[in-house]
């Protein structure tokens, strides 16, 4: 990984184009060939990225160097970096992925072998599928092969929308996926996360535990 902190300006150019003004940022080149461009406050998230697979060339642009990040899609990423304050690099190996409490790793294994509860003709394409900012829990394609980001967790609440909006931003610059749908699925969904996603074309799903497991048969309840 390379870490570069700079004053930099950045433009994006692709389905749509966005600017983002001289200051000082950081950024990281991933051994993936990802670029992303964090800020030292705001959101968590990066202000802006190129995902895998892409590529970066650099230039001298009149004594500033430049770097330019481009994809399949021929999305362009311009970084500009007018003053370099920090740079390296670092090999950190192999990661071995997030390790998930047990019950939502439960959920996970669960939904993906049953996965037909989220609608009749419903596949899965992968379990962890990769992304530059970590794996969708589930990504799935419904009964018309359209592609659905799953996200599972315990308790839905508005981080978890927040989490499966950046994968969804992401996915759908793929286009080999887009147009990507999502989902948050949990064995229990706070009202607000649930209109932020509703909002936002997320759709909510509440999973039974114990029907996934098969210890709960539905077919002879009295109610």
């Amino acid at each position: 990984m390379k870490i570069v902190i700079a004053r930099c300006s950045v433009d994006y150019a692709g389905r749509l184009t966005a600017h983002l003004p001289e200051a000082v940022r950081v950024l990281m080149v991933k051994a993936d060939g990802s670029v992303l461009v964090h800020a030292d406050g705001g959101s968590y998230k990066p202000l802006n990225w190129m995902s895998p697979p892409c590529w970066l060339t650099t230039a001298d642009d009149g004594g500033t160097m430049m770097w330019s990040v481009t994809n399949r899609a021929g999305e362009t990423l311009t970084i500009r970096l007018h003053e370099v304050l920090h740079e390296s690099e670092h090999d950190l190996g192999i990661d071995p992925g997030l390790v998930k409490d047990g019950v939502e790793a439960h959920l996970q294994a669960l939904l993906a072998e049953h996965v037909e509860t989220l609608g009749r003709g419903w596949t899965l394409v992968r379990r962890e599928f990769p992304t530059a900012i970590g794996p969708v829990d589930l990504l799935c394609r419904d009964d018309g092969g359209a592609a659905v980001a799953v996200e599972i967790k315990r308790r839905g609440e508005i981080d978890g929308v927040e989490q499966l909006t950046r994968y969804l931003e992401l996915l759908n610059r793929d286009p080999l996926l887009a147009p990507v749908g999502g989902i948050l699925a949990a064995q229990e969904i706070k009202p607000q996360a649930r209109t932020l996603a509703e909002d936002r074309g997320i759709r909510c799903v509440v999973l039974d535990y114990d029907a996934l497991r098969g210890t709960d048969d539905t077919t002879s309840r009295l109610f």
